[in-house]
């Protein structure tokens, strides 16, 4: 393939991945935004493979099989409740990449011009660097989510000075190795900062946090892939990372508005890291309710709305919710979703399990879209849901989650609550919800109640 087809190809995949981004947006438009960037994708991969400036095409293409037919057998097997993990551990092998193209980078090239040389290796350097901060915070990340490491953040003493010369120590290294490139060691030396950097960034983040780090390390893992591509002249490699760096970032800050935070404080430590905690014991007594009296209360509703959260996807409950919502719709009852922005642990995690289930997506609406309804509503169920529906986050100033703007169900004249305990939710944060006087506690498994609900209707 000539270098000429090659740069159409790479044009026409860079628009294909613009257009996928413009698709994805809407839900109309959504499945077309993925054919978009898979027909992309392919062009890129083919153009790539067999252009003129490739070598040992035959072991690329073995180690594509042997990638593809793992990442296959993987995805197959991987639940919609596992989807944050899996996004997370895939942002770490973007970083892993990052780092062994910069290292490799730096053993095979040299530019006969020294200004181009010393260009090239500060795009080896930062690579490595993005690379390796990317790589060690996604598996931190994938730890958390998957629950083999605490998801609260681990507060070491002076953290934030800790990080901040990271920073300047990887600076000054960067200087040294640019001025004697032939001396590998400070490259070696922030290698091993900045893969402590991105462990502590990430653990420093408290539950609460969560889908804003998926987030941002999505906006890292892209300009990781950008670099790489600096390194290896290749254009539509630098396109595409800043395309995912670039909206992983806007991504990032649309969720902290969402939950009134600045992105620099996130990534300083998260939600409540220097604040005094509230107790997590009860704050009053708290009313339980059968499966049976909510099917009558809703029977006898003439506006519901449901509140689902990570408690509803860990269930598998969205498809007998989707039931309940087609019955409750027959009898003329007017059924809504509020989806709070957080909501699970990935952007848009909730919203995807109800598509899967067959709501219709004209009843699933945002957080600012629902929230003045509430108190003209009948019924809310809160299924599954904890942190996002907690009225301490507008009520108690020292609470870890004040300021966060949430959904506001109380206001509603009743509240249903699926729980399986009366155990604090993802940020370690007690909801007086629970104990309010329109509120009534249904325990146990998400899809168990759902079902018998379900039966009662």
């Amino acid at each position: 393939m000539s270098l000429g087809l090659v740069q159409a190809a790479y044009i026409i995949a860079a628009l294909l991945f613009i257009m996928s981004l413009a698709g994805l947006s809407k839900h109309e438009t959504a499945k077309a935004g993925c054919w978009y960037g898979i027909i992309g994708m392919t062009m890129a991969l083919v153009a790539t493979i067999f252009g003129p400036q490739s070598e040992g095409t035959i072991w690329i293409l073995i180690a594509m099989a042997i990638g593809g037919f793992i990442g296959v057998r993987k995805a197959l097997k991987v639940e919609m409740t596992e989807m944050p993990e899996l996004v997370a551990i895939l942002h770490s092998f973007v970083g892993l990449a990052a780092v062994l193209v910069g290292y490799n980078s730096y053993g095979l090239s040299h530019e006969a011009d020294p200004v181009l040389q010393n260009i090239h290796n500060v795009e080896v350097f930062l690579g490595i660097f993005i690379g390796a901060v990317t790589f060690t915070g996604s598996v931190v990340a994938f730890g958390k989510l998957n629950g083999k490491l605490n998801s609260k953040a681990l507060m070491l003493p002076h953290r934030h000075k800790l990080n901040l010369a990271a920073l300047i120590v990887s600076a000054l290294l960067m200087i040294v190795f640019v001025h004697h490139p032939d001396n590998i060691f400070p490259v070696l030396v922030m290698t091993a900062i900045a893969l402590a950097f991105g462990w502590h960034l990430v653990a420093s983040i408290g539950g609460a946090d969560m889908p804003v780090v998926v987030s941002m390390l999505n906006s890292y893992s892209g300009w990781a892939a950008a670099a790489a591509g600096f390194m290896l002249s290749n254009d539509l490699l630098i396109v595409t990372g800043a395309l995912v760096g670039s909206s992983g970032a806007i991504l990032s800050y649309i969720m902290c508005k969402a939950m009134n935070r600045s992105f620099v404080s996130v990534i300083a430590g998260g939600f409540g890291n220097d604040v005094v905690t509230s107790s997590d014991e009860e704050q009053g007594e708290h009313r339980e309710t059968t499966a049976e009296e909510v099917a009558e209360m809703l029977k006898s509703a003439s506006s519901v709305i449901i509140t689902p959260g990570y408690g509803m996807a860990v269930a598998q409950a969205q498809y007998p919710v989707a039931e309940i919502t087609a019955k409750l719709r027959e009898r003329g009852i007017n059924v809504r979703f509020g989806i709070h922005p957080v909501a699970g642990r990935l952007p848009g995690h909730m919203n995807v399990l109800l598509a899967e289930a067959k709501v219709p997506y004209d009843v699933v609406l945002e957080m600012d879209e629902i929230n003045e309804d509430f108190a003209e509503t009948d019924v809310v169920l809160v299924i599954g849901a904890n942190d996002t529906v907690n009225p301490a986050a507008m009520d108690d100033p020292n609470s870890p989650i004040a300021g966060m703007p949430v959904l506001e169900v109380w206001k509603a004249a009743n509240v249903v609550v699926f729980k399986r305990s009366m155990a604090v939710g993802y940020a370690g944060v007690q909801n007086p919800l629970f104990f309010k006087e329109n509120t009534q506690m249904l325990f146990g498994d998400a899809k168990e109640r759902v079902d018998d609900i379900l039966k009662a209707l």
